[in-house]
């Protein structure tokens, strides 16, 4: 069903210069224009995505829904579709058509021909997200209601031998776990007569389950305990929120569904460890899972689990076996082999203390009690264990490989690495673990992010022989320009190579020097890549004449450890180098205009923005992201230390404060000159906004202009939509009047300009049906 999009029929000739760069594709469609024109802001608001792909039992068919934004309700609403695996996007079909509510989490019914879905389509007005289950056939026809849960559900898995559906409902940190038989659904068992078995009446409630694969089992994580005051303050709203709390010992619980009473049985009992997560091996004898020290100031697991050590559990008699012993260097979950006589796990290629090195596999038999870990992985780069051959001799990876992204595949016995696709481009695989089929999720410069499918890892190499499973943005593809977007590459200050991503203008001309945004990513472990539409929105830049260089400096990952590790100890300057070589090398092509230029980012982007402002005076204007600028204060104020402290030489601050103070661009604020604009989050756990407040007084103080946007919430990123395209709107504006001389800075006029609805609306369809 064609999506309805309204825009306001306004004279585009009306209209202030930047709000015209924000209209969206189905406005000009309306306006009656057929060329292409640039991309915009607001485009990206109403750009749709697909999603929670759910493959049928047969490996014909695949579910998944489509989200699609209302920006006039800063709502987004979902359905779910269906497609043909082997005809792709032609034969794809919408099966839920509800324009207010949403549908998701598609799941097949073991036997296939039917699923099961969430959906509020059926909630009461003072409840409208609460989730119940929903059954439908694939080949169409009405839902029906098939759960009436008090509490609404959470989660939701069929038994592998198709016996049970089983649910996840109640309180938050009171919910149980109940079941419907699937013979009953299949009949079409009224929704009155549908009475769910209650499985568990845990006094602590169910987190995290899942069913072993034999269906005679369901594993799940518990509290050891409650603190009834502490439930009991909060429902009186006494919700102060104190700093690591000391929180109840989480512990793996087994339910017996073979026993009439489902009975429950408690598999780990180590008082002093919290278990956080588990997986379970294909054939269900073993339980791999990851466990923190029962320390309220360990727990906090958002620097990936670094206190986190990984266990073995045999269900032939609840053994469990400690693998790793690792203060300071989290693990990942353990991964099984199809026979089950394998165990992998990823981490550091030093496992004795914190560090950035290359993540490696550690395999060994899974029966090998005691017997040390084989370290695998010869890419100078991270290696994980995501999926394996069916005959457990390969493992294979998504990994970056410097501006694009490809799949891996390493041999377990050599730990050799050679890569499977070659793609100008972002390649994530996956296998879905039931069918074995590959789903391909693909984006490049050109190309939004869609859905495809192959035959096989034989054919994965070749492009061409993938198969298209969705297609949600047509109109992208058929009425944007797009500037060119490349890989490039120069040499850093001490001879170094360096690499990041370059947006040529819309409707470049060789010879001719355009004004250069430097859009730097956050991380700094994370890298630039051949994306669609990435560093901040580049191609709406690029359609308003700007050429962005997206760059990949030292500190960022996808070019070796060396690259990576390259500012342990002095953070900026190496980082800093590599940027400005990379845009002196620009200028020395004659793509860039040295007089126009600004520079953005968020996070370390913002950091390096900082940097920027306090060390030269070249650029013409700078719009920080929560950025750091003194790092002092910043060590205790984020929600992680430790990387702090690695960065900045190891030491604490406490017992260095030179190190820490030397590497703060507050310091340097006085030789602050070019206009900056700040924006941060409130209440960001990541990057406090004091940082920016602290920037921001110090640029007033010296005179610099500056503008601080403090936008709600308690996120690293904004988390509305709306105050996302003012972030951009305004940045763009503080860029055109700085960099270009045009404009006048930002007005709220434009942002309203986008919700203004007058009588002489137009509605117009945009494509994309599937």
């Amino acid at each position: 069903m064609p999506v309805r999009l309204t825009f306001a029929g306004r004279p585009s000739r009306t209209l202030p210069p930047l709000l015209l760069s924000l209209l969206s594709a189905a406005a000009l469609q309306a306006q009656g224009g057929a060329a292409k024109r640039p991309m915009s802001f607001l485009d990206a608001q109403y750009l749709r995505s697909a999603g929670a792909p759910a493959v049928s039992p047969d490996g014909k068919q695949l579910l998944y829904t489509v989200s699609t934004p209302d920006w006039k309700e800063a709502t987004s609403q979902s359905d779910i579709h269906v497609v043909a695996t082997d005809r792709g996007v032609a034969s794809s079909k919408q099966l839920t058509f509800t324009t207010t509510k949403n549908e998701g989490s598609p799941r097949w019914a073991p036997a296939g021909g039917w699923f099961v879905f969430t959906s509020n389509r059926e909630a009461p007005a003072a409840s409208g997200s609460q989730q119940q289950l929903f059954l439908m056939r694939a080949d169409g026809g009405e839902a029906r209601r098939i759960t009436n849960a008090t509490q609404g559900v959470s989660t939701f898995a069929f038994t592998k031998d198709g016996q049970w559906l089983v649910y996840r409902s109640g309180k938050a940190t009171e919910e149980q776990l109940y079941a419907l038989p699937v013979a009953k659904l299949a009949a079409g068992t009224p929704l009155d007569s549908l009475v769910p078995a209650q499985l568990t009446k845990h006094r602590t409630g169910v987190g995290e389950w899942r069913v072993a694969p034999d269906s005679k089992r369901i594993y799940f994580l518990s509290a050891d305990t409650v603190d009834t005051d502490e439930r009991l303050r909060r429902e009186k709203r006494f919700t102060v929120n104190i700093r690591n709390q000391e929180e109840p010992t989480v512990s793996l619980w087994a339910l017996d569904l073979t026993s009439s009473s489902y009975t429950t049985s408690r598999l780990t009992r180590d008082t002093g460890m919290a278990v956080t997560g588990f997986t379970v091996s294909p054939d269900g004898r073993w339980i791999g899972f990851n466990a923190v020290p029962n320390n309220r100031y360990k727990r906090n697991i958002t620097e990936e689990g670094i206190y986190a050590d990984v266990f073995l559990l045999d269900t032939q008699g609840n053994g469990i076996e400690r693998l790793t012993t690792n203060d300071e260097n989290g693990e990942s979950p353990l991964s099984f082999s199809p026979d089950s006589r394998t165990i992998a796990f990823s981490g550091s290629d030093d496992l004795t203390k914190y560090n950035m090195k290359n993540r490696r596999v550690y395999v060994r038999d899974v029966a090998a009690k005691g017997a040390p870990f084989r370290k695998i992985g010869d890419l100078d780069g991270d290696v994980s264990a995501e999926f394996w051959s069916a005959d457990g001799r390969t493992i294979y990876f998504n990994e970056g490989l410097k501006a694009t992204q490809q799949l891996f595949a390493m041999d377990v016995a050599t730990g050799k690495v050679k890569p499977v696709t070659a793609v100008q481009g972002v390649v994530s695989v996956a296998q879905d673990a039931d069918t074995k089929r590959l789903l391909i999720n693909y984006q490049d410069p050109v190309t939004a992010p869609a859905l495809y499918t192959v035959a096989s890892l034989l054919e994965l190499p070749k492009k061409a022989a993938w198969v298209q499973l969705t297609d949600v943005n047509p109109w992208v593809r058929e009425q944007i320009a797009l500037g060119e977007e490349t890989e490039v590459t120069w040499t850093s200050t001490d001879g170094k190579p360096v690499g990041g991503v370059l947006v040529k203008p819309v409707g470049y001309e060789p010879g001719k020097r355009y004004p250069l945004l430097v859009a730097i990513h956050g991380g700094p472990a994370a890298a630039d890549q051949l994306t669609f539409n990435g560093g901040y929105g580049a191609q709406v830049y690029a359609g308003q004449g700007w050429a962005v260089l997206m760059p990949n400096y030292r500190g960022s990952t996808n070019y070796g450890e060396a690259h990576k590790n390259g500012i342990v100890g002095n953070y900026f300057d190496p980082g800093y180098q590599d940027i400005m070589t990379g845009v002196d090398h620009l200028i020395g092509t004659g793509l860039v205009d040295s007089t126009k230029m600004g520079v953005l980012g968020w996070s370390a982007g913002g950091h390096w923005s900082n940097w920027i402002l306090t060390h030269t005076t070249r650029f013409k204007a700078i719009s920080s992201g929560a950025g750091t600028s003194n790092w002092i204060s910043m060590y205790a104020q984020s929600d992680v230390q430790r990387n702090r402290q690695h960065y900045l030489g190891d030491k604490l601050p406490y017992d260095d404060f030179d190190a820490y103070w030397r590497q703060s661009p507050i310091q340097f604020i006085r030789n602050a000159k070019t206009p900056t604009m700040i924006h941060v989050v409130e209440g960001d756990p990541r990057v406090p906004s004091p940082q920016s407040v602290e920037l921001h007084m110090g640029l007033k103080r010296v005179g610099v202009p500056t503008e601080l946007f403090m936008y709600p919430g308690a996120s690293h990123g904004i988390p509305d939509a709306r105050n996302r395209l003012v972030k951009s709107m305004s940045e763009m504006a503080w860029m055109d009047y700085y960099v270009l001389g045009k404009g006048s800075k930002f007005s709220w006029r434009q942002v309203l300009e986008t919700l203004e609805d007058p009588k002489a609306e137009k509605k117009v369809d945009v494509k994309g049906d599937n």
